[in-house]
């Protein structure tokens, strides 16, 4: 039986919710609208914000914001047509010509945020007795913590401009390179999801052959992944500089609102916790394979014990919603939404964009999922991580186009606080010891996938972009540096072979959106502490917990957390996430002697 057969039927997305096609004209007619309403824009305002009143300030926002979601809505489209197939030259060119026109009209309305910004405190302040513009005071708030990082008008501009020739060309170098890349194993040339998804294959000799293969590909093509590197991390240090950020990680905690003490806190508790758990449960996962040491390809191998069947679809669909709805019938309908339209990407495709993400286009559309669904019950908490996002995008649609996206940091939490209701609601139904092991040992790998793997991660970018300002870095030093900090993190029970020094090759995050990285052990640790919240609360915390979604980014995470009690900024928050953690090992130690 073929793996598709196994798996049922798989859904695809349907875009025409945005736009009918590449060549549609409902497109063309877009494209042509928004660069005339552009520029008409342009001429009525530029040079002008700082002598409007705070109702007439409104109403350019308001038109604003109107022209923005079109060219997001345009974009969006551009990007997940892009995302379906990177290696299709003419869906390609489409994507590159797409954004490249939107770049061009996006510029003509880059002076209205520059504007805004130099308006002085106190004039921004008598403007905003204005009921209307008060509605947009978090947009505003958020707008104005960039102000003394802004540069003049024209380097902005061209910054802006060179960005489509630049920084975004690497970027879909990077893409199309993996795309492209062919695993050949065992007569089959395979994809990198296809091969990835062998490293957690119930044979050992199938991971450590799909691991050589895995990583000798990569050093192939290293020499290509290192150009990438060097030049982004180069094109950041020179803006970083121009924009005077302290720290290569500064420019991104701006933009998740988050203050530098509050990540390096985070950032700090991990690496302190790395024996307590990361070191602690590879030991103990070594000696149920009966060693003192676990090969890297054994990371993620299943137990020897773990049910390896094939989920289909509509049960993993089941399991999730389900879930979701014992904690609120709410949360699961605005679920059931994307399995009842043509919201989500599952199927493994030739070209498709690997792994896993939720993109929430316009607040005048929906979000689209797309996962990579091969049967297994990580692909089932991949799809209730991607719904979490999915349903907190609806939600806080109703915000509006400027304030409905979240920091990266808090844009996680719906999305790990969906995988938590899912382990729960399983681990609650299973009474084996044995079952329950498996259950809880597939979770903390998981949870330290999500924080330690991650942590090292953003450890290892604050090293690049410290040593990039040297110089340009070899292929060499940057797999040496992979390497030392994979062996801190995940401890001395883990070995690893010479071409391991190439995997750090295809993490997308630290090329699309450098520094990404934490905001997954941000949520993880948050949402730990909300659980655990939850479990002690008797009534009301999943209406709050709406409410947190529903807020969209109007809230600092010091407001959205106040009503349960919790603050990011205490020395106590996250060793109480990461006690959660060590919990389930202390409880795998119980169950293993």
């Amino acid at each position: 039986m073929s793996k598709v057969v196994e798996l049922g039927a798989l859904p695809e997305w349907d875009l025409s919710d945005l736009y009918p096609g590449m060549n549609s004209q409902e497109l063309s007619r877009d494209l042509e609208e928004i660069g005339t309403a552009v520029t008409t824009f342009s001429n009525h305002y530029k040079g002008k914000i700082s002598a409007l009143t705070g109702d007439a300030l409104a109403k350019a926002i308001i038109t604003y914001e109107k022209i923005d979601e079109t060219l997001s809505r345009i974009g969006s489209y551009a990007s997940l047509v892009h995302a379906g197939n990177v290696s299709d030259p003419e869906i390609g060119r489409f994507y590159q010509t797409t954004n490249e026109q939107v770049n061009e009209i996006s510029t003509t309305l880059l002076f209205f945020c520059l504007e805004v910004n130099r308006i002085e405190d106190d004039a921004l302040e008598e403007m905003l007795q204005s009921a209307a513009l008060q509605r947009y005071q978090p947009w505003l708030r958020d707008l104005r913590a960039f102000r003394p990082h802004q540069l003049d008008d024209k380097l902005e501009e061209l910054l802006h401009e060179k960005s489509i020739t630049g920084r975004s060309s690497w970027i879909r170098l990077f893409d199309q390179t993996i795309a492209e890349m062919r695993f050949p194993y065992r007569g089959r040339n395979l994809t990198e999801t296809e091969i990835l998804d062998l490293l957690s294959d119930p044979q050992t000799k199938v991971r450590k052959e799909a691991a050589e293969c895995f990583g000798r590909v990569l050093g192939d093509n290293i020499k290509t992944f290192s150009l990438i590197t060097n030049t982004l991390a180069k094109d950041k240090e020179i803006e970083n500089r121009w924009r005077r950020f302290e720290r290569p990680i500064s420019s991104r905690n701006l933009a998740n609102f988050v203050e530098d003490e509050v990540v390096d806190a985070l950032l700090d508790s991990v690496s302190k916790s790395y024996p307590s758990l990361s070191h602690r449960y590879y030991k103990l996962k070594a000696r149920w394979f009966g060693a003192d040491t676990l090969n890297y390809w054994d990371r993620n191998a299943p137990l020897p014990d773990e049910d390896n069947r094939t989920i289909e679809w509509e049960e993993a669909r089941e399991t999730v919603l389900g879930a979701y709805g014992k904690f609120s019938p709410a949360l699961a309908d605005v679920g059931q939404r994307f399995f009842d339209n043509a919201w989500i990407d599952a199927p493994v495709r030739p070209g498709k964009a690997s792994g896993a993400f939720a993109h929430p286009t316009v607040p005048s559309a929906h979000p689209y999922l797309l996962v990579n669904y091969q049967g297994k019950v990580r692909d089932v908490m991949t799809l209730a991580h991607e719904l979490g996002h999915g349903v907190h995008q609806v939600l806080s649609a109703g915000q509006g186009h400027l304030m409905a996206d979240t920091p990266l940091t808090l844009a996680e939490t719906a999305s790990v606080f969906g995988e938590m209701l899912t382990f729960q609601t399983l681990l609650k139904q299973t009474t084996n010891p044995t079952e329950r092991r498996v259950m809880l040992a597939s979770k903390v790998e998981d949870m330290l996938n999500t924080v330690v793997r991650q942590t090292a991660f953003c450890d290892f970018e604050r090293r690049i972009h410290d040593e990039r300002q040297s110089g340009e870095i070899t292929p060499d030093r940057i797999g040496e540096i992979w390497l030392n900090c994979q062996v801190e993190s995940l401890g001395p029970a883990l070995k690893f072979s010479d071409v391991y020094q190439f995997y750090w090759a295809y993490i997308p995050h630290f090329i699309h959106t450098p520094f990404y990285v934490y905001a997954y052990a941000f949520g993880d640790c948050l949402v730990n502490s909300l659980y655990s919240i939850y479990q002690d609360a008797e009534t009301g915390f999943a209406d709050k917990y709406l409410d947190m979604l529903r807020a969209g980014g109007t809230l600092r995470h010091q407001d959205l957390l106040a009503p349960f009690g919790l603050n990011a900024a205490e020395p106590t928050f996250w060793s109480s996430g990461l006690s959660v953690i060590e919990s389930f090992v202390d409880e795998l130690e119980t169950l293993t002697n």
